[in-house]
């Protein structure tokens, strides 16, 4: 028995949800978001104590992947939940001389370290803010947001020696000794 799949997600009085066959679609104050559910997943909307709330359950638990999806289902709506209502922040740092950082319409122009400027294209349903050499996106989507932060970081990783590069605000780079001096004989 799944701890996580078996409790019911908590729809709130803002946000609008509607299911048709196999897929879960939800509209609130920061966008509208939809998830199709695994093939074995069946989701019912209950009226609860607290409100609506949606059930997860799975056609056959005596299948190993079927329970271990069960969770995963469960979460996936949450993270609509969260996403229509408060929305997902990550937050990138650009470290580096002479690195930075700029909106340029819709995307981000990196000068990060390259003999030309690289320009990012956000996707639909991501916000970008910057802030000296703070990136910060923003957006419905838990999945579309940590997607775009990774596909950023990747333009320039965070090296061990200097720590030049961009990486998560939270992140810690573990720092590796240079070159050692010679010896005298």
């Amino acid at each position: 028995m799944s701890r996580i799949g078996k409790n019911p997600v908590v729809i709130p009085a803002n946000v609008e949800t509607r299911i048709n066959d196999g897929v879960v679609s939800m509209k609130g104050p920061n966008g509208t978001l939809e998830q199709t559910m695994h093939a074995h997943a069946r989701v019912e909307l209950r009226d609860g104590g607290t409100g609506k709330e949606l059930v997860v359950t799975m056609v056959d638990l005596d299948s190993k992947e079927n329970r271990s999806l069960w969770g995963t289902m469960r979460t996936l709506l949450q993270n609509m939940v969260t996403g229509v209502t408060e929305g997902f922040k990550k937050q990138l740092e650009v470290n580096g001389v002479g690195y930075k950082v700029a909106l340029q319409g819709n995307g981000l122009k990196l000068d990060v370290g390259f003999s030309h400027s690289i320009m990012y294209a956000l996707p639909d349903g991501v916000k970008a803010e910057v802030e000296k050499n703070i990136i910060t996106l923003s957006g419905a989507s838990k999945a579309l947001v940590g997607q775009t932060a990774a596909e950023i970081r990747k333009v320039r990783p965070p090296e061990p020696y200097k720590g030049k590069g961009i990486k998560y605000v939270d992140e810690v780079i573990r720092r590796k000794a240079g070159k050692a001096a010679k010896a005298s004989a």
